[in-house]
C-alpha cells in the first residue's frame, strides 16, 4: 500500500480498448452483460488490466477528481479547480467559485462502477484461484464496492443497493431498484468493509498498491464518522419532504453513538496494529516541524509508516495533473501563462495557533487596538502595528502554516515571493492596488513591491494570476522548477493517512463521549500528538472544538473540510452572505527605514456566498426513467 506502486497499469486497459475499437465486430465478441473469465484472466496481467480499471474509478477526490464526473461548476476548465475553493479554505485568483444547481454529482460513473465491480465478485469462482487469491480478490471487490457505495452515499444518502449484476431481458422494470434508506446504506457500507476487512492481506507480497486490510479499516473508520455525523446532527438543517418521511435521507439520532463506535473500534485496529504512525513526529523546532510537515506531501513514498493508502501518479501528460502549474505563485511560474489560482484565505490563516497561547486559534493583530473584526480597510488614522519584514507577523504560528501556505516575504524555490497590494505615502494617503509608483528620498517603491509583474504575486487586479487573498499556496507542490506545460506533475495522493484515523478516533470519542478502554486519554493523546508533529510542546485537553481545529488544520487542503462541512450540517451556518477575507500588506513609507503595515479587508472583486441547505444532498438524476424519489427541495 505504501510501498512499490503498479503506477497506471490503467494505460493498458486503455490501449486494449483502442485496439479493440477499430473492429466494427468488437460488441458482438465482448458481450456487455458477463466476463469472458477465460480471455480476461488468461493470465496475471489480464487481473492486473482489470483490477487497475477499477481502481482507477474509485471516487477519490485527487488532484484530477474533475476529470472524473464531478460537476461542482459548470462552466470552468477542471484542471482550474479544488475542493477548497467551495469552503473556507481559499479563494480563486480570478473566480467566486460556487456550487451550481448539479452539485457534486456523480451518479452514472458510480453506477457504472458498481456494475463493473459485481461483474467480477460474480466471476470469482469460475476463476480456478487459489484459496489465498480468491480470498484476497473478494476482499478487494468488496473494499471497492464499499468505497464506491460511500461515494454514492454522502452525496445523496440512500441510493438503490444493486448486490449482485444485473441482466436485462427485454423487461427493463427488472432493473429497476429502489432506494434504500440511509441508515441501510452507510450500514452496507461498513459491512462490505468489514468482508473486506475479513479477506485482504496486511500488505501485499509484491509491493502493489492495492487495498490492504488497513485500507478497509480506513475506510470504514471515515464512512461510519460520516454516518455518526449526519444522525447527530440533523437537527441544526432539519430537510422535509417524501425522501424524509421515508427515511431516504437522514438517519435517526439514536443510531449516532453506533456508528461513533464503529468509528472507533475500525481507528483503534490501526492503532493499535503497530504498523504505522506519524512521520517524523518529535522535531527538534517548529522550523524543522514546518518543513517536515510539507515533504510528507510532496514525497508520500518516503513518508515512513504514516500513508495508508497511496494513489499514484506515474507520468506525465495524461496521467499527471495540473497543481504544480497551476497553484505556484506567479513568481515561480518559469514561463506557465496561469498560476498563482490558489488563494490561501485570511479566515483559513487567522484558524492557526501560536506557540505562546496554545489551544486557541491565533487570528493575524494587525493594529494596535487589536480589533481583528474591522475589514473596512486601510484607515490614516489608525495605529498599526509596524513589521521590519511582512513575514514577522507571522511569528509564532503553528509550523504547519509555513508548511501549507507561502506567506509574504518568504523563500520559495529559491524566489523571495513578494506579495504587497500598495504603500502608504509619507502624508498618510495609501495607494492600494493601484499600479503605481513614489520617489522618496531618491529611492523609487513600487504599489506592488516590484518594477514589474513577473518580480511579484500579489494583488495587481490587471493579473488574474495575482493572490487576492495575501497568500499563495504551497502544501502538495513539488520543491522543484515546474515544466510549463499542462499535466506535468506526478506527486502522488494520501487517500488515507494515519493522522486522519487519530483525528476520526478524537472526534468519535469527544462526540459520543465514549469511555471505555480508556478512550478519552487515548482520544486527547492522538491530538497532542499531531500538535507535538508541528512543533507544540504543550498538551491541550480533549473538546470537540480542539478536535475540528486539529483536523482543519491538519487535513488542510485534502479534500476533507467540505464533507466536514457536509456531514456536521455547518455549510449553511458558515456560508449565509458571507464574504471572503483578505490580508494586504502595505508599504509605509511614514518611517525611515520603511515599515510594513497590514490591512485586513474584504477580499476584493468578490461577492458574497450562501449556501442552500438543500446541497447537503445532490439531485438525483433521471427519476422520470428510474422512477427514483427525488431528494428534498429539488
Amino acid at each position: 500500500m505504501k510501498n512499490k506502486t503498479i503506477r497506471t497499469t490503467i494505460g493498458l486497459i486503455m490501449l486494449l480498448f483502442l485496439s479493440e475499437g477499430c473492429s466494427k465486430n468488437f460488441l458482438d465478441r465482448m458481450p456487455t452483460d458477463k466476463l469472458d473469465g477465460n480471455t480476461l484472466f488468461a493470465n496475471p496481467m489480464g487481473v492486473k488490466v482489470y483490477m487497475a480499471n477499477l481502481y482507477g474509478q474509485l471516487p477519490i477526490e485527487d488532484f484530477k477528481f474533475y476529470d472524473r464526473g464531478w460537476s461542482y461548476v459548470e462552466w470552468m476548465a477542471p484542471s482550474v479547480l479544488t475542493m477548497a475553493f467551495l469552503t473556507d479554505e481559499a479563494v480563486h485568483s480570478q473566480w467566486d467559485v460556487m456550487l451550481n444547481n448539479g452539485g457534486n454529482s456523480w451518479w452514472d460513473p458510480g453506477y457504472k462502477l458498481i456494475r463493473d465491480v459485481n461483474l467480477l465478485i460474480d466471476i470469482i469462482p469460475t476463476l480456478g484461484l487459489t484459496e489465498s487469491e480468491e480470498k484476497s480478490m473478494l476482499g478487494e471487490g468488496a473494499f471497492i464496492r464499499a468505497f464506491t457505495y460511500y461515494g454514492l452515499a454522502k452525496r445523496y444518502g440512500g441510493v438503490p443497493l444493486i448486490r449482485e449484476t444485473q441482466v436485462y431481458d427485454g423487461d427493463v422494470e427488472k432493473l429497476k431498484v429502489p432506494r434504500s434508506t440511509e441508515q441501510e446504506t452507510w450500514d452496507f457500507v461498513l459491512s462490505e468493509c468489514d468482508l473486506a476487512i475479513a479477506n485482504l492481506p496486511d500488505t501485499w507480497l509484491g509491493g502493489e498498491r492495492r487495498a490492504t486490510k488497513w485500507a478497509a479499516y480506513a475506510l470504514k473508520s471515515r464512512a461510519a464518522l460520516h454516518a455518526a455525523s449526519i444522525a447527530k446532527h440533523w437537527a441544526r438543517s432539519p430537510l422535509s419532504g417524501p425522501a424524509v418521511d421515508q427515511g431516504l435521507v437522514g438517519i435517526p439520532a439514536g443510531e449516532a453513538n453506533r456508528y461513533y463506535e464503529a468509528c472507533i473500534d475500525a481507528s483503534a485496529a490501526i492503532m493499535e496494529s503497530g504498523k504505522f504512525g506519524l512521520f517524523k513526529p518529535n522535531p527538534t523546532n517548529p522550523q524543522e516541524a514546518a518543513e517536515n510537515y510539507r515533504v510528507l506531501f510532496e514525497y508520500p513514498n518516503a513518508a515512513g509508516n504514516e500513508p495508508i493508502f497511496i494513489k499514484g501518479f506515474a507520468r506525465t501528460g495524461v496521467d499527471g495533473h495540473n497543481y504544480d502549474v497551476w497553484y505556484n505563485p506567479n513568481q515561480t511560474a518559469n514561463g506557465w501563462g496561469y498560476p498563482g489560482r490558489l488563494n490561501p484565505s485570511l479566515e483559513f490563516v487567522d484558524l492557526y495557533e501560536s506557540y505562546t497561547n496554545p489551544g486557541h486559534s491565533a487570528p493575524i493583530v494587525t493594529t494596535e487596538d487589536g480589533n481583528v473584526n474591522d475589514y473596512n480597510g486601510y484607515r490614516k488614522d489608525r495605529s498599526y502595528l509596524r513589521f521590519e519584514n511582512p513575514y514577522d507577523i507571522f511569528k509564532d504560528k503553528d509550523a504547519r502554516l509555513w508548511g501549507t501556505v507561502v506567506l509574504p516575504g518568504t523563500e520559495w524555490k529559491g524566489e523571495t515571493i513578494i506579495i504587497q497590494g500598495g504603500y502608504v505615502q509619507p502624508d498618510g494617503e495609501a495607494q492600494i492596488e493601484i499600479d503605481n509608483a513614489i520617489t522618496v528620498d531618491g529611492t523609487t517603491y513600487y504599489s506592488y513591491g516590484a518594477p514589474d509583474w513577473t518580480q511579484y504575486s500579489g494583488f495587481n487586479p490587471a493579473n488574474i494570476q495575482m493572490t487576492r487573498s495575501g497568500f499563495s499556496y504551497k502544501k502538495m507542490l513539488s520543491s522543484q522548477p515546474i515544466t510549463p506545460a499542462d499535466r506535468q506533475s506526478i506527486t502522488d495522493w494520501m487517500e488515507f493517512r494515519y493522522a486522519e484515523i487519530l483525528l476520526n478516533y478524537a472526534e468519535a470519542v469527544a462526540e459520543s463521549g465514549f469511555a471505555a478502554n480508556n478512550a478519552q486519554l487515548t482520544a486527547e493523546q492522538a491530538i497532542n500528538a499531531l500538535r507535538r508533529r508541528a512543533g507544540h510542546t504543550v498538551d491541550i485537553p480533549l473538546t470537540i472544538e480542539s478536535v475540528i481545529r486539529e483536523r482543519r488544520v491538519e487535513l488542510a487542503f485534502e479534500n476533507k473540510r467540505f464533507w466536514d462541512l457536509i456531514r456536521r450540517r455547518e455549510f449553511h451556518t458558515l456560508l449565509n452572505n458571507t464574504p471572503r477575507r483578505a490580508l494586504v500588506p502595505l508599504l509605509d513609507l511614514r518611517t525611515s527605514p520603511a515599515t510594513y503595515i497590514f490591512v485586513r479587508r474584504t477580499v476584493s472583486r468578490t461577492i458574497t456566498r450562501t449556501f442552500n441547505p438543500r446541497h447537503y444532498y445532490v439531485s438525483i438524476p433521471g427519476i422520470g426513467a428510474n422512477g427514483l424519489v427525488q431528494n428534498p427541495q429539488y
